[in-house]
């Protein structure tokens, strides 16, 4: 049969099939909606049927691409968000191409050491195989179960899309068990626990960016039927930035928003509030706007971790040192509220003791109780002496300390660095009005020492050391009101906010 009107009673559903296939194959009919409109004629006669769904099945896994395996029974929510379903057949129906919808998230992950890991099994690709049957085959399983949809990307990443901020943090969840041997989840229809040969595998850790939720964030289905669009992007960068945080452990990140929808899900489905809630296995952490190419994105941490459970007791601080950056309170408060975060953080952290490179104030080792007194005598020479040579030289000192300190949060020392690089700017330009007046009135500053002074500008090492001097005299007036001139001539210099990805 060449052509449908061609169709007789007594046709069999291989001569059908067949028919149907020559037209599917050569992409003539690529979508539910032609075949239907192809197979009109015929579509009376109920043993059609039968046959119409196999072509459905067969044009869904040449033209769906990311979206082919999926299916009304295991993937409810999603059948519903994507497919435009058929009145008829139920079980059918045509892919969306826009999907600006809230209802749909995507994650990003992200395996660490996969490279590593495939240069030291170069001897033994038994194992490369291992891992590569594991993200082809279980991380499309647990997907499945949690009713997601995954595809693996180049080598190590993963592609993950979901119909509810609760599905996504589930699969995102149970993945990161899987890989690396834990028990976030613990949900029992969800097996995380490795059989057969993935057993030999060794423990991986992953990175994850969630993002979603929100119907300005559209995703489109090209024809191929690959993912295009901001949310698969921002969800990369969110990616990144958990790399960032956290090249050596599991970490994932997520748009406030998705934090939003989840705590929403489980408040309006009291009686089937999902395992995470029930068991209280998440904490999102407030981590302040991240800007991705021009676009600022309220970003949380995902903290699944119980030993980083201790962030509850300083996330107060990090917000009240976001809400004086966002209304740029340089004068002091960004300085106060960093300290304060600092102190905090010392204080809720485990027991640490580092050796700084040189010793400050004479501490030779650094411990919680004396990062502490570095903060408090850092905020005395901003606030109490106005020392700001001094309260610079502290963020420096407290940037190395915190360095050396194996568990410290690195979104805080990131804010840290971006905050001491704004102030040592700040600094920088107070110095040379400074510096001015020093010249002006090094005669009254110097007395006796003077000609030292006239002398010294001759050989730069002392002249700087006796400028030094010269800064910090009684001689020098109004040393706080140039010091907020300053602040207020270089406002548009001092905007501070976190960037990650590329530039």
């Amino acid at each position: 049969m060449k052509n449908i009107n061609e169709y007789n009673s007594g046709m069999t559903e291989h001569e059908f099939f067949s028919f149907l296939y020559d037209k599917i194959i050569i992409k003539e009919v690529t979508s539910f909606s032609k075949l239907r409109e192809l197979a009109a004629p015929v579509l009376k006669d109920k043993w059609t049927h039968p046959v119409i769904l196999r072509a459905f099945q067969m044009i869904k896994r040449l033209n769906w691409g990311f979206f082919a395996s999926i299916c009304p029974n295991t993937h409810k929510k999603l059948w519903k968000e994507v497919v435009i379903q058929d009145r008829d057949f139920p079980e059918a129906g045509d892919l969306k191409k826009t999907l600006q919808i809230s209802n749909l998230y995507v994650a990003m992950l992200d395996i660490h050491g996969y490279t590593k890991f495939c240069m030291e099994s170069r001897k033994n690709l038994s194992m490369m195989h291992n891992l590569d049957w594991a993200i082809e085959n279980e991380i499309k399983r647990i997907s499945t179960q949690c009713g997601a949809i995954s595809q693996r990307e180049r080598g190590d990443e993963m592609v993950v899309v979901a119909a509810s901020a609760t599905d996504a943090l589930m699969v995102t969840l149970c993945i990161i068990d899987y890989f690396g041997k834990t028990d976030i989840v613990g949900d029992p229809d969800i097996s995380t626990k490795r059989t057969g040969n993935a057993e030999a595998l060794p423990p991986f850790k992953i990175s994850g960016g969630i993002t979603g939720g929100n119907t300005q964030s559209p995703l489109i289905i090209t024809e191929r039927g690959n993912l295009a669009g901001f949310l698969l992007n921002s969800g990369a960068r969110l990616q990144t930035r958990a790399n960032e945080l956290s090249p050596k452990e599991s970490k994932v990140m997520i748009a406030k928003q998705v934090m939003m929808n989840y705590e929403k899900e489980n408040k309006e489905n009291k009686e089937n509030v999902c395992i995470l809630k029930q068991k209280d296995a998440i904490y999102f952490f407030d981590t302040g706007h991240i800007e991705f190419k021009g676009v600022m994105i309220p970003t949380c941490e995902v903290v699944f971790d119980k030993n980083e459970r201790y962030k509850e007791k300083f996330a107060e601080d990090l917000t009240n040192l976001f809400s004086s950056i966002k209304e740029n309170l340089w004068e002091q408060r960004i300085f106060q509220d960093l300290m304060e975060l600092l102190t905090r953080v010392a204080q809720s952290m485990p027991k640490f003791s580092v050796v700084p490179s040189m010793p400050i104030n004479a501490m030779q080792t650094v411990t919680n109780e004396s990062y502490i007194q570095l903060c408090r005598q850092a905020m005395k020479a901003y606030c109490v002496s106005e020392d700001y040579y001094l309260a610079v030289e502290y963020l420096y000192y407290l940037i190395e300390v915190s360095e050396k300190i194996h568990a410290f949060d690195r979104l805080i020392l990131d804010y840290l660095k971006g905050i001491t690089e704004k102030y040592q700017l700040l600094l920088d330009a107070f110095e040379k009005h400074i510096d001015k007046e020093v010249d002006e009135k090094a005669e009254q500053i110097f007395g006796n020492h003077y000609k030292t002074w006239t002398a010294a500008k001759s050989g730069v090492h002392i002249f700087e050391k006796m400028r030094g001097i010269g800064r910090k005299s009684k001689e020098i007036t109004k040393k706080k009101n140039l010091w907020l001139s300053m602040l207020s001539q270089n406002k548009e210099k001092m905007e501070f906010t976190l960037y990650s990805g590329k530039k």
